[in-house]
């Protein structure tokens, strides 16, 4: 069968890499087209937009990027009557892709939906763009399914991707002594710098990271680098601090660490995963925080916070991302009885979240109904 695949962060990239190599084991003859990035290429995918072209982000950066957008949508949709795909998958990236729901369903074209808009937290009534155009929606949170089937929404929970992701890389690893060798650090603990992937974000959180280093003499610092900013970038922001940046090797990053410093999102999650205590921050643009913060309904950023229902991980975020604040829950965290407290917590997180093969499991449903004509919603 034919796919239409979307996916317009690095996120939907990673876990739309794993939904096609699920799909290609249930599915001999499948081709897909996407919009992603190079880990879906790595499955076969034909990339004919890079998510690093449309990673908009925030209310002025989308304001002043509008005809781009526009012009994304248009050959977007163009692109998709050319094809004729037997199904459009969407993920995440809810801005562009619900509108892309909309038309597909117009046009008779099969939608599914993996990874949903966070609807729970703002613009609620895009339950009914779900409700009408999408065919099947797959959550990664628990209490996803429930909010959906609370507005009468049916809905399909199989546990958090980044589960079976993180399993795989864990197993890839290096020991302490190899990673230190590798990249010439030295037997203090580290703590690790996440300042995230968007250029928007890193030129303003990145910084306020190197102010924090000086009151921390006892450990070591690390960066963990994005390859979609020039290392020239890391360097000049960098320099003149104690601090050494690795790129591309997050994941053994936060093995290896003790805490971490960390912007929200999805590494936020990933820590936990990894067991790595850390402090969530955020340091965007202040018309857009501030327009967000009026019309967002949740209590807390971190998806660690959400998914337990309470305050574990300290987030500071706008103006309490300051160098005094920072330093002082810091210090906290590098104690032994917030370090135990969080590690329990994160036990209990993996507990909500434990599933395996999910990926595999959400290839079936769709292609069980691609194959069985079961009635579109």
């Amino acid at each position: 069968m034919n796919y239409y695949v979307i996916a317009g962060e690095p996120s939907g990239d990673l876990h739309g890499s794993n939904l096609l190599k699920a799909i290609k084991q249930v599915d001999e003859q499948a081709h897909f087209r996407c919009w992603g990035g190079d880990l879906m290429q790595a499955q076969g995918g034909e990339i004919i937009v890079h998510y690093k072209k449309i990673a908009f982000m925030g209310f002025v950066e989308v304001i002043l990027n509008l005809r781009t957008i526009l012009k994304n949508i248009s050959f977007c949709k163009d692109d998709i009557l050319k094809h004729k795909p037997d199904a459009l998958i969407l993920i995440d990236y809810p801005g562009f892709n619900l509108r892309i729901a909309k038309w597909a369903k117009q046009q008779g074209i099969r939608v599914f939906y993996y990874i949903s808009p966070t609807i729970w937290a703002w613009k609620e009534n895009r339950i009914n763009t779900v409700r009408d155009c999408v065919e099947r929606m797959y959550v990664i949170l628990p209490f996803e399914k429930k909010f959906y089937g609370d507005r009468g929404v049916e809905v399909e929970y199989y546990g958090h991707p980044l589960v079976d992701v993180l399993k795989q890389e864990q197993a890839k690893v290096v020991s302490r002594q190899e990673f230190l060798s590798k990249y010439k650090l030295n037997e203090k603990p580290i703590i690790a710098l996440l300042p995230g992937s968007r250029f928007q974000e890193i030129k303003r959180i990145l910084p306020v990271m190197m102010e924090v280093i000086k009151y921390f003499p006892d450990y070591q610092f690390v960066v963990a680098a994005t390859t979609s900013l020039p290392k020239q970038f890391y360097q000049d922001t960098t320099k003149g601090y104690p601090v050494t940046v690795i790129t591309n090797d997050t994941y053994s990053i936060m093995h290896h660490s003790y805490v971490g410093l960390i912007k929200s999102g999805t590494s936020s999650i990933e820590a936990a995963l990894f067991n790595l205590p850390h402090i969530v921050c955020y340091l965007g643009n202040g018309t857009s925080f501030a327009i967000a913060k009026k019309l967002v309904k949740v209590e807390y950023v971190s998806l660690v916070n959400l998914i337990l229902g309470r305050l574990v991980v300290t987030e500071l975020l706008q103006q309490d991302f300051t160098i005094p604040k920072i330093v002082a829950e810091l210090k906290i965290l590098l104690t032994d009885k917030k370090r135990y407290e969080i590690l329990n917590d994160y036990n209990l997180l993996l507990s909500m979240l434990q599933e395996e093969n999910i990926s595999l499991k959400i290839a079936n449903s769709i292609y069980k109904r691609l194959t069985t004509n079961a009635p579109h919603n």
